[in-house]
């Protein structure tokens, strides 16, 4: 391109260049909307959208990638195997119940309480007449749609219920069985999970009574600590983690790089979760508001990490690595409800406040003989619940109806999710077999095994 203006003469060059600038200032006076990028026309807003859906929608599917991590790293290498088709199978069921059932029990004329059942979703009839050849429904299209295309849509709520179901994964790690966990899946992103989104984002009674949760501290992350909750108190503490005699058995992740690599994915995801959840990128004031929610986000996540850091030797007695990475989930936990505000402050108090509740919320577990692997209540019920509170504070939301939220979606979630784990350890058993824990799920369960140049050893304190 230099050697082709250098060949140029040198009068010839000259004139092109004012040219070129006389058209620049003329596009800044005549046409100040496009210079200053102050919004786009219908056509570009609807592809500025739909692909925003998309992309975010892509990074919070890669938590699925955090959430394996994580929880792989988490247990004993005896598990590992079982970590990875657990996370595979969920967003695989998830993403299928989601579809035939799911979205439109959470969206589809909504009225309080839930949506009206159908069967599968898809385009809407204008999308599906232009992908048909009729160029001329690209109107009806933009007409009738709501900014985006129908699917993007889907695709970005879908993850978001992948997420809620991961959380359980975690928690009920090492001795929770196959396919009952598979069952209990299907259920929560099917049932579980929709109900709770029909009532808030899908418009239902307590979204009507003016309940705000930005991108879900309760409707998600606590969902699924409820879930989880359950989960816990049914199945009950694996083998030999509390002793006859009252003290608990250490049980240190087994790989603390996967761990942190985990975190750091989850994080990243994060991005995605909130920046994606402000619903469109089509103007000035979308793409403002998405940067402050996405630093926001940076924020409190670290505010966690620092407060974890600082409080974890005076509550658990040492600095704890695992405890500290659980801080920047509960940063982003907490934030979740409300990350748009423009006091960026708010933000790290937030944040802050959340790594120092998943601390005592560890802690609080161990005394309450409460098992759960990877810290998965004190991290998204815990901080969700405070983050959710906390929109009163920086959003003025009332206290009152926050409140509300949080106890009549705990109610449903954990009545319902509790039944569920009962009924099926009273039928087709919730828990895996003593032998099976003992061998680890790998071999018991799946007869393979994620180390196989190890020798597997049960180990001798569960007895």
């Amino acid at each position: 391109m230099f050697r082709l203006f250098n060949s140029l003469p040198r009068p010839r060059f000259a004139v092109i260049a004012a040219a070129t600038g006389i058209a620049t200032v003329a596009l800044l006076f005549a046409k100040p909307a496009v210079a200053y990028a102050a919004g786009v026309d219908e056509d570009s807003a609807f592809v500025f959208n739909t692909f925003a859906f998309l992309i975010w929608g892509a990074l919070v599917m890669w938590m699925c990638a955090g959430f394996t991590m994580l929880e792989s790293g988490s247990v004993r290498t005896k598990n590992a195997s079982m970590i990875c088709l657990k996370n595979i199978g969920l967003y695989s069921i998830a993403a299928l119940a989601y579809f035939f059932i799911g979205y439109n029990l959470m969206y589809n004329d909504v009225a309080h309480v839930i949506g009206v059942p159908g069967f599968m979703y898809g385009p809407t009839g204008a999308e599906e007449a232009l992908l048909g050849g009729n160029d001329g429904a690209a109107a009806d299209v933009l007409a009738k749609g709501a900014g985006y295309s129908a699917m993007s849509d889907w695709f970005f709520q879908m993850v978001f219920v992948a997420t809620a179901a991961s959380i359980v994964s975690g928690a009920l790690a090492e001795r929770v069985k196959m396919w009952s966990f598979f069952l209990f899946v299907l259920v929560l992103t099917a049932v579980i999970y929709p109900i709770v989104g029909a009532w808030t984002w899908g418009g239902g009674w307590l979204s009507q009574l003016g309940f705000s949760d930005f991108a879900g501290s309760t409707i998600v992350h606590s969902t699924g600590g409820w879930a989880a909750l359950a989960g816990i108190l049914v199945v009950g503490p694996r083998l030999g983690k509390f002793r006859p005699d009252g003290t608990v058995r250490s049980t240190p992740p087994s790989n603390i790089l996967l761990v942190t690599l985990g975190v750091f994915i989850l994080w990243f995801g994060w991005i995605g979760f909130n920046g994606g959840s402000q619903l469109g990128l089509a103007s000035v004031k979308d793409a403002v508001a998405m940067s402050i929610v996405i630093v926001n986000t940076n924020l409190a996540a670290a505010a966690g990490v620092v407060v974890a850091l600082a409080v974890s030797r005076p509550l658990l007695g040492r600095i704890d690595l695992f405890a500290i990475l659980n801080g920047a989930i509960a940063g982003l936990v907490s934030i979740t409800a409300r990350p748009d505000i423009t006091e960026h402050y708010w933000a790290v108090i937030i944040g802050a406040i959340g790594g120092l509740i998943v601390v005592l919320g560890l802690k609080l577990l161990e005394k309450a003989k409460l098992d759960d692997v990877v810290g998965a209540v004190p991290a998204h019920l815990f901080a969700g619940i405070w983050g959710t509170l906390a929109v009163s504070i920086t959003g003025g939301a009332p206290i009152h109806i926050q409140a509300l939220g949080i106890v009549s979606i705990g109610a449903l979630v954990f009545a319902v999710s509790w039944g569920l784990w009962k009924l099926m350890d009273l039928t087709i058993s919730a828990r895996v077999s003593y032998d099976v824990e003992r061998l680890g799920q790998d071999a018991g369960e799946l007869h393979m095994e994620s180390y196989p140049e190890f020798v597997l050893m049960p180990d001798m304190e569960e007895d």
